[in-house]
């Protein structure tokens, strides 16, 4: 996987052990395209995998980076991703931990939330929701949530509402924004 914009852009990261399903490169060019600049912003990537997406976000400016995976056996993999933004003076901070588990004991608030749980995952909306709940977003925030053509999320979760919906083959994103 290359990273595919931003001060690290053409770097690869490796693909750890374990399942995986990592965010194409197409995709991932896409929706930090509709972000935009992420000049001091924070980020949470839920359901990490590799790392990449974190990655991506550190490359692309983001200040404040944060990943979750649950997944003992990419550890290594992740850790040693994620060395490479040091040069830049940035480090992500690493959890690894059931999502579920790290969303019920997070008191921050981030300016972007990235979901990107396995396929067969069932509970889309429920994370959306425990982000809107726990007020983990902040004012103008947005979460952002992959998962496959066949399943449908609302239009509005909580206090999230539906701003964007992007299909990639067999995959969407949408996007959310926080309205009090």
């Amino acid at each position: 996987m290359r990273i595919t914009g931003g001060a690290l852009k053409g770097r690869t990261t490796q693909c750890p052990d374990g399942v995986i399903r990592p965010a194409m490169d197409r995709m991932r060019e896409s929706f930090f395209a509709v972000l935009g600049d992420l000049s001091g912003k924070s980020f949470l990537d839920m359901f990490s995998g590799s790392g990449t997406i974190a990655i991506e976000a550190v490359s692309r400016g983001a200040e404040r980076v944060v990943l979750c995976e649950k997944d003992k056996i990419k550890i290594k993999t992740v850790l040693k991703n994620v060395s490479m933004t040091e040069p830049l003076g940035k480090k992500i901070e690493c959890h690894f931990m059931p999502v579920e588990l790290f969303l019920k004991r997070c008191h921050d608030s981030f300016d972007i939330i990235f979901f990107d749980p396995p396929f067969p995952y069932r509970f889309h909306e429920e994370l959306v929701k425990s982000v809107s709940d726990n007020k983990l977003i902040t004012e103008n925030g947005q979460v952002l949530i992959h998962y496959p053509e066949e399943k449908m999320l609302p239009d509005t979760i909580g206090n999230l509402v539906k701003k964007d919906h992007r299909i990639y083959g067999r995959s969407i994103v949408d996007f959310y924004e926080w309205r009090p």
